[in-house]
């Protein structure tokens, strides 16, 4: 790959990385954040709320309770009523926060707990409630004098049941409005920490996240590429290191069946070659041949015949693996005689073996033994190619063993040979697909695999192991009743 091809990549694999922490981001942190906002705005205004509301009943209070006071003991005069209306602002305790007003009929202010606001007429809608209904009136906005924003609250004073005038409390609300300030910086400040906690939580957490998930996605290129074999540093205990585990074990698999597929088309090839190059050889030999040599001939026809056999097995065998690859491999079921089948393979491979000084021992219970669910081709295929490897593989000890019994409502058969068995690390590959490990004998690599598919299409098992003493046994077991 060149340079700039390397470098585009690399810009595509930091744009999709940004582009999940943005959608990350939008979808997980955006919401999150609008509740936070929405929160921080209604709490705001409930304390907004709570101060003036606060601050409107403590004025009603005072002027209810003052005018009250006013109303029983005051009102029998207008100079009883002046005259106790002056001592009252002088003496009022919250003048410094609070202006305590006395208005007459007309709407004037006659004594205030600050001169300056005597003889001038507030003009607002509490004090004309007040004195038009009788009724305690409070007033939240703009004073029309001062233009300054107040909280004022009005109540009626009375004489013989009528209302001569109004006993008003004002407050300006800057004192209110600095302390909900505070309150709403103090919220926001919360909020802008909150917030600022969940960005950075999140973005840890995404990186976490983006991370080995591009090293994941650069893996899964690389095997896709033909890197078969590749593995990723797992560095997480969590699903992210699980799904690092699967893609580290599918790499190896992969890996395994590119090396035995390779293998396989390469021992296949040899195992082709070997034959066709010993028919070949003895058709020219024999056709060239003008000595009429009768044992010359049958010597060359015996060879072409067996590598020609040799040639059939193989390409049975391929076409055995086929159809189970392709879901195809399917079995004719009847009840057999699973003594009779394997004594055929026996008696079959007994004198074949003897020409190469193998003994082939059988032994089998002399009571007749009940049919069985099978396919007598497909078994009979089973029993053939582990004889023959017994004798491939193990033929060096010269001897081999085979046995039928019933156990546990199975018929179980066993072959033995007594040759260098099977290397203790190579054990749980040999059944499958290409496999040869370090064996030397010929071989396409797959018989064994389709013996493990027929075995197990009949609901049975098939072991492979090594024997006490040397060699490999080989156990087929398969239930009485399918």
């Amino acid at each position: 790959m060149s340079k700039i091809g390397k470098e585009g990549t690399l810009v595509k694999e930091k744009l999709k990385v940004r582009g999940l922490r943005q959608r990350w981001m939008i979808n997980s942190i955006g919401p999150i954040l609008l509740c936070l906002i929405l929160t921080a705005v209604l709490i705001s205004a409930g304390i907004a709320s709570s101060f003036y509301n606060s601050a409107q009943n403590t004025l009603v209070t005072k002027a209810k309770t003052g005018a009250d006071y006013f109303n029983t003991y005051t009102m029998g005069s207008y100079n009883e009523y002046f005259r106790t209306a002056t001592l009252y602002t002088e003496t009022f305790e919250d003048s410094d926060k609070i202006e305590l007003q006395f208005i007459n009929g007309s709407g004037k202010i006659e004594v205030s707990t600050r001169g300056l606001t005597a003889g001038t007429t507030p003009g607002t809608a509490d004090v004309s409630a007040a004195l038009e209904q009788g009724e305690i009136k409070p007033y939240s906005g703009k004073d029309p004098a001062t233009g300054q924003q107040i909280l004022s609250v009005s109540s009626p004073l009375k004489f013989n049941g009528s209302v001569v005038g109004v006993m008003r409390y004002v407050t300006a609300t800057r004192n209110i409005d600095r302390q909900i300030l505070f309150s709403v910086m103090v919220i926001v400040g919360i909020s802008l920490l909150i917030g600022v906690l969940i960005f950075v939580s999140n973005l840890i957490f995404i990186g976490n996240v983006v991370a080995p998930v591009a090293a994941v996605t650069e893996a899964a290129k690389r095997i896709a590429s033909g890197s078969y074999g590749v593995q990723i540093e797992n560095k997480y205990g969590d699903e992210m290191g699980e799904l690092v585990d699967n893609i580290n074990h599918m790499s190896q698999k992969i890996s395994q069946s590119e090396k035995m597929q390779t293998e396989f088309i390469s021992s296949v090839s040899h195992e082709l070659r070997t034959p066709l190059t010993a028919i070949n050889g003895w058709g020219e030999t024999l056709v060239s041949d003008e000595s009429g040599d009768i044992a010359q001939l049958r010597r060359g026809i015996s060879i072409i015949l067996k590598e020609s056999r040799r040639l059939t097995n193989m390409v049975e065998e391929l076409l055995e693996f086929s159809k189970m690859e392709d879901g195809r491999f399917t079995l004719r079921v009847e009840e057999i005689d699973l003594q009779a089948e394997f004594e055929d393979a026996i008696y079959t491979y007994r004198e074949l073996f003897r020409q190469d000084g193998i003994t082939l021992e059988y032994e089998c219970s002399e009571e007749a033994m009940d049919l069985v669910p099978g396919d007598p081709e497909r078994l009979k295929q089973v029993f053939c190619n582990v004889l023959d490897n017994a004798a491939k593989h193990g033929g060096s000890g010269k001897r081999i063993t085979a046995s039928l019994t019933e156990e546990d409502g199975c018929e179980v058969i066993r072959i033995r040979d007594y040759g260098p068995g099977i290397p203790t690390a190579e054990l749980p590959f040999v059944k499958q697909k290409f496999y040869k490990g370090s064996s030397k004998a010929r071989g396409s690599g797959i018989g064994l695999a389709v013996c493990d598919e027929i075995v197990r299409r009949h609901n049975g098992t098939f072991d492979i192991g090594n024997a006490e003493g040397g060699g490999t046994i080989v156990t087929i077991s398969l239930p009485k009743e399918h």
